[in-house]
């Protein structure tokens, strides 16, 4: 029986390909909404074309890239306590498991709340400014933390779990040494999960008020207006930091385990 080999990374041309595909499918989709906002006559308040969200990004790019700069601090603020608490919450309940059974029901529930219906209720708890928006982040990105941490915190196979306490190790020998490295590909995941979405919390949250010179505000304020290329610019800005987020994790992800099968592809 040959020896088993090594897991090969795909090469450049593999990795070329992942790429050309989104971007030829994403200019496709440009091209074609810009044709049928000319074709059709399409007045620019109610649909601008593409074009005319680049020129108004063009013109606004440094107020947006403020703006951004500050939702982004309530959405990194948010996320920071949000996955701290969902790792933290995730470890007790997997060590006492009467803790898990205990709050898993109000977690739950807390993750059920649409964003709509927390939003004004937190600023009344944490104020206009961004105590209120980093609140709502954190609540958004606790749940996919706690549930991916304790799902990963419960990985191990039932036979290594055996083996180790067979040679006598304490349960926090499990943990350092089993537990958490099973974990950390869920971890990580849900942390993929969290970032997306604490840039969604944060500018829906400034929809309810906020700094003047924040996204979320801005698009609301110029929506008003039925200054759609301004509310459009702010959304793909509000999109690239989004990705942004991710692909920072994905990079960490790489970085942290570049065994596991979901990164050999």
């Amino acid at each position: 029986m040959p020896p088993p080999q090594p897991f090969a990374r795909p090469g450049a041309a593999a990795r070329l390909r992942r790429v050309i595909a989104p971007a030829v499918v994403f200019a496709a989709g440009l091209a074609g909404w810009e044709a049928v906002v000319r074709a059709a006559h399409i007045q620019f308040y109610l649909l601008p074309a593409p074009s005319e969200i680049a020129r108004s990004l063009a013109e606004n790019a440094a107020f947006l890239i403020g703006a951004a700069w500050y939702t982004a601090q309530e959405a990194l603020a948010g996320f920071a306590i949000g996955c701290t608490l969902g790792i933290g919450v995730a470890v007790v309940s997997v060590r006492w498991r009467s803790v898990a059974e205990a709050l898993l029901p109000y977690a739950i529930a807390a993750n059920s709340v649409p964003i709509i219906a927390f939003a004004p209720l937190a600023i009344v708890w944490f104020g206009v400014e961004q105590g209120s928006k980093i609140a709502i982040v954190a609540m958004m990105t606790f749940f996919p933390t706690m549930v991916g941490t304790v799902r990963g915190l419960l990985s191990p196979d039932r036979d290594a779990l055996d083996l180790m306490r067979s040679y006598g190790a304490t349960e926090r020998q499990v943990f350092v040494k089993l537990r958490a490295p099973s974990a950390l590909p869920f971890v990580l995941t849900a942390f993929k999960v969290s970032a997306s979405l604490s840039m969604i919390g944060a500018v829906v949250g400034e929809f309810f008020g906020g700094f003047a010179r924040s996204l979320g505000v801005y698009i609301v304020s110029q929506t008003a207006l039925f200054h759609t290329r301004e509310a459009w610019a702010a959304v793909v800005v509000a999109c690239a930091y989004g990705i942004g987020f991710y692909l920072v994790i994905a990079g960490i992800e790489r970085l942290l385990i570049p065994w596991h099968v979901t990164l050999r592809r």
